[in-house]
């Protein structure tokens, strides 16, 4: 999943000279993808009532697929635009849907699951940031149209793979037939309307405001302190893979009395972090890898909730539609606002403070969101 979004950047400049387009206008294919999820993403629990969880997960892993193998066709750039399209409406659904896959299969292990493969895309998502440019060159060594197509396209091979492990899964489990839609009448209460739903998905939304301010903007902010092209890319490079230490380190501490504290301890790093780029920027990698353990950490968190929070695997589902369709549309404002401030001032330290503070109100939703409540609870009393 992750693969398909964080290969796009690194290509930019590939993709403007063989498309005419500029590098400002392609760099808002990485935005495609994110006002999707936050316009569909609450669609995504009505169709697996409908349809069954399994089989709609196995459709968006399908126009996962040919959404990724569209984008690099030869031939004119409405294709690139379009299969990215596709690519946004995939994950849309992917992304809402495995919270529920992990309630559902792994009830009493969610932080664990949750925790490796929130590792497994951050890792696979930082690989491919650093692959697709040496694929590209070896496809052509030029340079030239062929090689950032080919690149788009090899690191997604592991989709096929994924593709009959699901739908051996669905063979050995069974495909969970789906329900009728429900009339309007006798749908029950909604995910909407209950304040627990929408303190996870507030979490969620400032958590995600981190990773995608710091994966557009990190690298120009590291190139104006003077590093070069390749320190700055792995600048970002290792943000993300720090990130792959604090998802795994969730379940090792969100347990027992320290569950609902995880929360809101997470940014605290992220408030040392940003803290430090204002007062201390010369030691710029040490409060990369306190920024990248806090968002590697609270993604985890945050997906951790939305099923933790629900009582089955069909509120988890609508609790992740919700969550994420509210976080993502806070998340995709976020890189522009952070430009807005950096164009508007000339310097950066308005938007490191716009990042430090938004860590702040982290601290404050991870304490509300932490107590021990669920979804529906204040309608069962």
């Amino acid at each position: 999943m992750r693969v398909t979004i964080t290969g796009v950047g690194p290509l930019l400049e590939q993709m403007s000279a063989s498309t005419g387009s500029t590098v400002a206008t392609l760099s808002t294919l990485t935005s495609v993808p994110v006002f999707t999820w936050a316009v569909l993403s609450s669609f995504a629990h009505p169709l697996s009532h409908r349809f069954g969880l399994n089989r709609v997960v196995l459709w968006s892993l399908l126009l996962l697929a040919v959404g990724t193998a569209v984008r690099s066709l030869p031939g004119p750039v409405f294709s690139l635009w379009f299969g990215t399209l596709l690519v946004g409406i995939a994950l849309a659904v992917a992304n809402v849907l495995l919270p529920a896959v992990v309630k559902r299969s792994f009830g009493t292990r969610v932080p664990l699951v949750t925790s490796i493969y929130t590792a497994l895309f951050a890792g696979c998502g930082a690989l491919a940031s650093g692959l697709v440019v040496p694929i590209s060159y070896a496809a052509e060594p030029s340079g030239g149209d062929l090689g950032w197509r080919v690149a788009l396209l090899a690191v997604a091979a592991t989709l096929p793979v994924a593709l009959v492990l699901w739908a051996l899964h669905m063979r050995r489990f069974g495909r969970d037939p789906g329900r009728p839609f429900a009339r309007r009448a006798d749908r029950g209460p909604s995910v909407w309307g209950d304040p627990v739903a929408w303190l996870v998905g507030l979490y969620m939304g400032v958590q995600a405001i981190s990773f995608y301010v710091m994966i557009t903007w990190l690298a120009p902010y590291s190139r104006s302190l003077g590093r070069s092209e390749v320190v700055a890319g792995f600048d970002v490079m290792i943000f993300q893979i720090v990130g792959v230490i604090g998802s795994l380190s969730v379940p090792l501490v969100m347990r027992g009395r320290m569950e609902k504290w995880v929360p809101a301890a997470l940014p605290v790093l992220a408030v040392l972090g940003f803290g430090g780029i204002l007062v201390a920027p010369q030691a710029l990698l040490l409060w990369i890898v306190l920024a990248g353990l806090c968002s590697g950490g609270s993604i985890a968190c945050a997906l951790t909730l939305m099923a933790t929070r629900a009582r089955d695997h069909h509120t988890a589902s609508a609790l992740s539609g919700m969550a994420q369709s509210v976080g993502y549309v806070i998340a995709a404002m976020a890189p522009i606002a952070f430009g807005a401030l950096h164009t508007a001032t000339g310097g950066w330290a308005a938007s490191w403070t716009f990042l430090t503070v938004n860590a702040v109100v982290q601290i404050a939703l991870g304490i509300a969101v932490g107590r021990d409540r669920h979804v529906f609870d204040r309608l069962d009393r």
